[in-house]
């Protein structure tokens, strides 16, 4: 049975990568004083819309009726719910949320209706806390193996800038959507859409040497600098516009050369009147583009008619932060062939002899080897 268009399942070494990336960024999250929230995926069509309802994002939520014919829908993202979360929190408001959100948009191998997203955001944010934000990211990129290209650009800065060349205010919503198509158009049929609104000539500006001389350039400069202190570079992008009207500040994108899609994204907005600052990633975007061999387990268990002490092995084991996988109920043979299949190269077999000698049998199924082990010393076993 196929799954309905734009919505995947995903198992094996894929579940395993999306699950590791989970697991990385929820311990950075709180390493970095960010506390969980959790909220509902099915909220009030107006409340989603919010006052950006001309966003194509917002153009293609899943809409519903429930039992009592009230207009609802999915949610596309986490941003606009913290408009009620963060209600009465004490400032800064540092949260982060993994959840899946929906969105009923064109599909393509990278872009799905229904995935899973990672946020963290700042209510009551300062240049400081961006940068904060933007080193965990880094981070984990980084100990995922991906080498991100951090790419920035300020709405303001933009705003600005086409203020300075004489464009009028009324042009700017239009103006901005077109130079956001600049990774995803030709040059050229940008500049085409650009002439027909009469604002051919906002390419021409739209370079560091012209927008460097801007006063909302600072905001960059200032980012840029705390950036350094991490020990990571930003780049200026002066093109980089986000689809999403409530951008107000700073605003980020990161790429990766293994895809030509952004791989998480974000920026400076307002909740209410305060500031805030957070950034998305698409996890199962980004688990696409790991050149990691994710492991199920980091052994399998196999107990021969020695359940007992197996168990308590197990428990041991398990205690110490291992991944067992426990198989009391197969012959020696299919239990081997069941490590086989799953690509676990240790097993530790017990049986009544091993129980006798207080010692387990350890197979290195790559190369075939057993030796016996004290419990005590099957860590450095594994580590060999």
């Amino acid at each position: 049975m196929e799954t309905v268009k734009g919505f995947s399942d995903f198992t094996g070494q894929d579940a395993l990568k999306i699950e590791r990336i989970e697991r990385i960024f929820t311990e950075l999250a709180r390493r970095y004083g960010f506390v969980p929230t959790f909220t509902p995926s099915i909220e009030k069509e107006k409340f989603v819309k919010g006052e950006n309802s001309g966003d194509e994002a917002i153009s293609d939520i899943f809409k519903l009726k429930d039992r009592g014919n009230r207009s609802l829908a999915l949610r596309y993202e986490f941003t606009f719910q913290l408009k009620r979360i963060s209600r009465n929190k004490k400032l800064p408001f540092k949260r982060f949320q993994i959840g899946r959100v929906f969105r009923d948009e064109p599909t393509s191998s990278n872009r799905w209706r229904e995935f899973t997203q990672a946020d963290v955001d700042v209510v009551g944010s300062s240049v400081k806390s961006e940068a904060e934000v933007l080193s965990l990211a880094w981070e984990l990129f980084n100990k995922i193996g991906i080498e991100p290209r951090i790419l920035v650009n300020n709405r303001k800065l933009l705003e600005e800038t086409l203020l300075s060349i004489g464009v009028d205010e009324k042009k700017f919503e239009k103006i901005l959507r077109e130079i956001d198509k600049l990774d995803k158009l030709p040059r050229k049929k940008v500049a085409d859409n650009l002439r027909k609104i009469g604002e051919e000539k906002v390419l021409s500006y739209l370079n560091e040497d012209y927008m460097k001389r801007m006063n909302f350039f600072q905001d960059i400069k200032k980012l840029s600098e705390v950036c350094r202190l991490y020990g990571f570079e930003i780049e200026f992008f002066p093109a980089l516009v986000r689809g999403l009207s409530y951008y107000r500040g700073n605003i980020v994108e990161i790429k990766s050369k293994k895809i030509k899609e952004t791989i998480c994204g974000g920026g400076a907005y307002l909740v209410g009147k305060v500031s805030a600052f957070g950034i998305s990633f698409g996890l199962e975007r980004i688990a696409k583009i790991m050149d990691s061999d994710e492991k199920e387990v980091d052994l399998v268990l196999i107990s021969v008619e020695a359940d007992k002490e197996s168990v308590e092995l197990a428990r041991y084991l398990r205690e110490k932060g291992l991944f067992v996988d426990f198989i009391a109920d197969k012959s020696i043979g299919k239990a081997l062939e069941y490590a086989n299949s799953k690509r676990v190269k240790k097993v530790v077999i017990v049986g009544k002899e091993e129980v006798e000698q207080k010692k387990f049998k350890a197979k290195d199924m790559k190369n075939g080897r057993e030796t016996l082990l004290k419990k005590e010393e099957i860590f450095n076993w594994l580590a060999q």
